[in-house]
C-alpha cells in the first residue's frame, strides 16, 4: 500500500502560515513578561506608574457595586409589591414634586364603592384586595407593655394571596371577620416581640388606638427596610377599620394578574374603568395613579444613572492622569532600553515587533493596575456591605479590567512608535 508523504514545498507553506501565528504569540508572550520585570524591578516607581489606573478601576466597581447592591434592595425590600402586582391609589408614586402638588389638586382618594366596582366588573385577575392605614400609626398596649406607634391597617381577606405577610402560626383575617366587621387583629413579629415575651399572643386581647382586638394569627418574619422593621404592623378587617378609625375610606387597591403577559391588559382595564366611572374627558389626565414594581424601579434608575455619570466623569479622569503617567514612564523606558532595541532590530526585529512589544507592555501594565483595582474594590464593597448594601457585579469586573487594558494600549502607542522608529545604528551607539 502507498503511503502519503507530503512534499518539501507543501510543508514549506505550512510552515509559512504558522510561522506568523508563532511570532506574534513569542511577542505577545515576550512582552507580558517583560513588562512583570519591570514592575518588580521598579517597585515604587510601578505603584506611582499605576497608582491613577488603580484609583479609577476601584472607584468605578465599588460605585457600580454600590448601585447594584441598592438596585437589589430597592427591587426586593421597597418596590416588591408582589409578583405581577400593581397597585391603584390617589397618586402615581415616584413622580417630580411639581408633578406631585398638581395630583394633590386633582386627584381624588379611592373609595371602598370603586374597590367593590373594579372588583366586581375587572375580567382575568388572579386576586385583588384593598388596604387603608391609620396615619400616624397608635399606641399598641398589652398589660403592662406597650408599643408607641405601631403600623395599623384595614385590609380584606383577599390580600393574603398578595402580600408578602404569611401566617406563621394562628390564621389570616377571614371573609366571616371580615362580612360580619370581628374585632380581631393579625401580628407582626414586632409586636409579638415586645408585648408577649414569654406568652402565646393568640387569644390575648391587644388595646390599640384605644380600642380592644383579639389576636387570630401572627405574621412570619418580613426583615426590615433601611433599618426600619416592616414587622411593627396590626392587621384587621377593613369594614371594623372603617366603623372605628376612617369612615371615607382611602384606599390602596392591590391588583395581582394570572401571569406577566396580563399585566398590561389589567392595568389599562383599570385605568378604563376608573376613568369612565370617574366621568373623566378623553383630554384630561388620570385622577388616580396605577403603580407596578418598575414604576419605583425606573425612578430610581433615573436617579442612579445621574450618580453613575458623575462617577464616570471621575473615573475619566482619573484614567486618563493615570494614561498620561504610563506614556511618560514608557517613554522613559524607551530611553533606557535604547541600546536593547538597537541590538534587536541588528538581529533581525521588525519595527513591528518592537511596536508590539512596547504596546503589550502598556497594556499588561495599565492591565496590572486594572488587577490591582479590582481586588482593592472587593475588598471595599465587602466592607460596605457589613454596614449597607453592596454586590459587586461580572460586569464591573470585566469593564474595569478591559477599560484599564485599553487606557494602556491607547497610551502606550505613542512611546511605542518611538521605540519602533529608531534607527538601528543610532540605537546601538547609545550608552548601556
Amino acid at each position: 500500500m502507498a503511503e502519503f508523504s507530503p512534499t518539501p514545498t507543501a510543508v514549506a507553506e505550512s510552515r509559512a502560515k504558522l510561522r506568523p501565528q508563532t511570532s506574534v504569540w513569542v511577542a505577545v508572550r515576550e512582552a507580558f513578561w517583560n513588562a512583570l520585570a519591570e514592575l518588580r524591578s521598579h517597585k515604587l516607581r510601578s505603584f506611582l506608574t499605576l497608582l491613577g489606573v488603580v484609583i479609577a478601576t476601584t472607584t468605578l466597581i465599588v460605585v457600580m457595586s454600590v448601585v447594584n447592591g441598592m438596585n437589589l434592595y430597592i427591587a426586593t425590600k421597597i418596590a416588591n409589591l408582589g409578583t405581577n402586582t400593581f397597585v391603584l391609589h390617589q397618586f402615581k408614586w415616584a413622580q417630580g414634586y411639581d408633578s406631585y402638588l398638581s395630583a394633590l389638586r386633582r386627584n381624588k382618594p379611592i373609595r371602598i364603592e370603586e374597590y367593590e366596582y373594579l372588583r366586581d366588573t375587572v375580567p382575568g385577575y388572579e386576586a385583588m384586595s384593598a388596604m387603608a392605614q391609620l396615619q400616624p400609626g397608635p399606641e399598641a398596649r398589652y398589660q403592662g407593655h406597650s408599643i408607641d406607634e405601631v403600623t395599623m391597617m384595614g385590609i380584606t381577606p383577599s390580600h393574603v394571596d398578595i402580600g408578602r405577610e404569611k401566617a406563621l402560626y394562628g390564621r389570616y383575617i377571614s371573609d366571616q371577620d371580615y362580612r360580619h366587621n370581628e374585632r380581631v387583629c393579625f401580628i407582626g413579629q414586632d409586636i409579638v416581640d415586645k408585648l408577649f415575651p414569654s406568652v402565646d399572643p393568640i387569644g390575648k386581647e391587644l388595646l390599640v388606638g384605644g380600642q380592644s382586638f383579639r389576636i387570630i394569627g401572627v405574621a412570619d418574619k418580613v426583615g426590615s427596610a433601611f433599618g426600619i422593621s416592616e414587622d411593627n404592623f396590626v392587621f384587621i378587617p377593613l369594614g371594623t377599620f372603617r366603623n372605628l378609625f376612617m369612615p371615607r375610606l382611602e384606599l390602596f387597591v392591590f391588583v395581582k394578574a394570572p401571569d406577566s403577559k396580563h399585566m398590561m391588559e389589567l392595568e389599562d382595564e383599570v385605568r378604563v374603568l376608573m376613568r369612565a366611572r370617574r366621568h373623566i374627558p378623553y383630554h384630561e389626565d388620570d385622577t388616580f395613579g396605577i403603580n407596578a414594581s418598575e414604576t419605583l424601579m425606573s425612578a430610581w434608575q433615573r436617579l442612579t444613572g445621574s450618580i453613575f455619570a458623575v462617577t464616570i466623569g471621575v473615573v475619566a479622569v482619573f484614567m486618563v492622569v493615570g494614561g498620561i503617567v504610563i506614556m511618560n514612564i514608557m517613554l522613559a523606558t524607551v530611553t533606557e532600553r535604547t541600546h536593547e532595541i538597537g541590538i534587536r532590530k541588528s538581529v533581525g526585529a521588525r519595527r513591528r515587533d518592537i511596536l508590539w512589544q512596547f504596546v503589550i507592555e502598556a497594556a499588561a501594565l495599565a492591565c496590572a493596575g486594572g488587577t490591582v483595582g479590582v481586588l482593592l474594590a472587593y475588598l471595599i464593597a465587602w466592607l460596605v456591605a457589613l454596614v449597607f448594601t453592596a454586590a459587586v457585579p461580572l460586569s464591573a469586573v470585566v469593564v474595569g479590567i478591559t477599560l484599564s487594558t485599553l487606557v494602556g494600549l491607547f497610551f502606550g502607542i505613542y512611546p511605542a512608535m518611538r521605540a519602533a522608529a529608531l534607527d538601528p545604528i543610532q540605537a546601538l551607539r547609545a550608552e548601556k
